[in-house]
């Protein structure tokens, strides 16, 4: 699958992705990329968050493939049941432990427990040893439950323009490579 032929869809994390976060970037590179908008960036509801995650991908046209970083990423996994239309792929970029009693701030954990049913379309996640929002091993445990291809990203920080990955061109490639290897086909004959 190519870039064009895919709906793109930019889900931040927590308080959102500022205009030289690596999302923000990626969004203005890619012609059919659009951002899911929350009504509250800073106090962040799961309801509200994974409605709009639904509608968004329940409006789209072409092929859907999810592009989440951090609470983006818990949003976007308990959304899932909500979707009518098939995503294709899913680019998951530091997901927060959300089950962690010591991750702050506390409503944050509101967006957990993850599901650990595999997720219905290839997906990959990233994430970073020292991540201060999950430990690796939380991170991996659920891209294993997911069925998620991981990559281990090294000590990358959060993986945000903060820990130096503004543009992130290799995460650009990371994607650039998974989305080539997603069958248009495969969404197609999926569809009703």
């Amino acid at each position: 699958m190519r870039i064009t032929e895919a709906d793109i869809l930019v889900i931040p994390g927590y308080r959102g992705s500022e205009p030289t976060h690596w999302q923000s970037r990626w969004e203005g590179r890619m012609s059919t990329a659009r951002r899911v908008h929350q009504r509250e960036w800073t106090k962040p509801v799961r309801e509200d968050w994974v409605q709009a995650i639904a509608e968004a991908v329940n409006e789209s046209v072409k092929p859907v493939v999810l592009v989440a970083h951090s609470l983006g990423v818990a949003a976007a996994v308990q959304a899932i049941p909500l979707f009518e239309k098939r995503v294709a792929g899913a680019f998951f970029v530091a997901p927060p432990d959300v089950a962690n009693p010591l991750l702050r701030p506390r409503h944050l954990m509101t967006f957990g427990p993850y599901p650990r049913d595999p997720l219905p379309f290839p997906s990959v996640v990233v994430a970073s040893r020292n991540d201060p929002f999950s430990t690796f091993e939380a991170a991996e445990e659920a891209a294993g439950a997911w069925g998620s291809l991981f990559i281990d990203a090294g000590e990358s920080g959060h993986l945000n323009h903060e820990s130096g990955h503004g543009p992130w061109p290799e995460g650009l490639l990371t994607f650039g490579k998974f989305i080539s290897g997603l069958k248009l086909e495969e969404q197609r004959s999926g569809e009703a």
